[in-house]
């Protein structure tokens, strides 16, 4: 699952439609929604995301969110790690051969590395 679906899931269930009435209203199939949220279907598009922004009902910072999430969630990921320096390639390297392996913990370790939080002093 990528964090768009998991949100997506979030939002459908807090409303408490099912996946083929939102679909419906979405002019989408079924199949795609539940994809979408299983995270075996690549990035929603920009037009597609507004439409879920506008069935929600979803304001200003949520739907800033949303959008993110989106931009953080397609499932197969490429790095070109081509004219880096050779660390570069090392990482996207180990981290695709054991990102499988890593636990919540590792995971949400490394995603404040990215974030640039990890470093920050505690308020």
């Amino acid at each position: 699952m990528t964090p768009f679906g998991a949100r997506l899931r979030e939002l459908r269930e807090a409303k408490g439609v099912s996946l083929a009435d939102m679909a419906a209203e979405l002019g989408i199939s079924s199949a795609y929604l539940s994809a979408l949220e299983h995270g075996k279907r690549g990035r929603p598009s920009w037009y597609l995301i507004q439409r879920i922004i506008a069935y929600f009902n979803v304001i200003w910072d949520d739907a800033e969110q949303l959008l993110g999430l989106a931009r953080i969630s397609h499932p197969r990921v490429t790095i070109d790690t081509s004219g880096l320096h050779p660390r570069a390639t090392e990482l996207a390297n180990r981290l695709a051969l054991n990102i499988e392996h890593l636990n919540q913990e590792q995971l949400d370790g490394m995603i404040a590395i990215l974030e640039g939080t990890f470093l920050q002093a505690p308020k």
